[in-house]
């Protein structure tokens, strides 16, 4: 069975959305994108 009390006692809330865009937006992250430009600049070279 679950133990309410204890799930509780272990809740995190989740971010709100403007906290969440700020967060993700906040981190430079490689997408494919990001690859393939540097790929095309390495052949062009």
């Amino acid at each position: 069975m679950i133990d309410f009390e204890e799930e509780l006692k272990k809740f995190q809330p989740s971010l709100e959305v403007e906290e969440a865009e700020e967060a993700i937006y906040n981190h430079d992250l490689t997408d494919v994108t990001d690859i393939l430009k540097e790929m095309l600049k390495e052949n062009a070279q």
